[in-house]
């Protein structure tokens, strides 16, 4: 896929990564080559868990996509890229659908923000913290999974287009060869 080849070119290199002393203590998870290939299984699984990190409530959720990515072979960069779907300019529209879900999976009343008090929040923090937690796991789970089923469609159909345009292009060149020899 061409946007991926020029994305190649543009990130770091495996070694640069690996060089870099505030890694170094993670060199032996770097060395799988799986973890850098841009192929039809470690992009789309890199990119999904990314994309299931980013619905995660909680700080530091591109290490754990880091992790999550050596433990399934999934591409580190992308997987750590994607993380930054959530950011502070989307995280309401992010967790409110996600805090909306886990409040029906939990069967709970989901606070309105003009009605909030002190004392209703401290007593029933923990049931709407869960109920967020479910809900983006949820959410990214089934997002995460949706966009590793459409990145291997793609991915598939990009490859036999391009297997196509091959076919083509042989063919033309046996018919010009045939038609030169023809001629003579």
């Amino acid at each position: 896929m061409r946007i991926f080849r020029r994305l190649r070119r543009k990130l770091p290199k495996k070694h640069e990564i690996q060089n870099t002393p505030s890694l170094s203590m993670l060199k032996g998870f770097w060395s799988r080559s799986e973890l850098w290939a841009m192929n039809r299984n470690s992009l789309p699984m890199g990119i999904s868990i990314g994309i299931f990190c980013a619905f995660l409530p909680m700080p530091f959720e591109m290490v754990v996509a880091a992790f999550l990515a050596v433990a399934f072979g999934g591409n580190v960069i992308f997987a750590i890229s994607f993380v930054w779907i959530s950011n502070p300019f989307t995280w309401v529209p992010l967790y409110t659908p996600c805090y909306w879900i886990g409040t029906k999976i939990l069967r709970i009343e989901p606070i309105s923000l003009t009605s909030m008090s002190s004392l209703r929040i401290n007593s029933e923090l923990g049931y709407h913290y869960a109920a967020l937690w479910i809900g983006c796991v949820f959410v990214g789970l089934i997002i995460g999974f949706l966009s590793f089923i459409t990145l291997k469609i793609i991915w598939r159909r990009q490859v036999q287009h391009e297997w196509s345009l091959r076919k083509r292009s042989r063919l033309s060149r046996r018919e010009k060869k045939a038609a030169g020899e023809n001629q003579l």
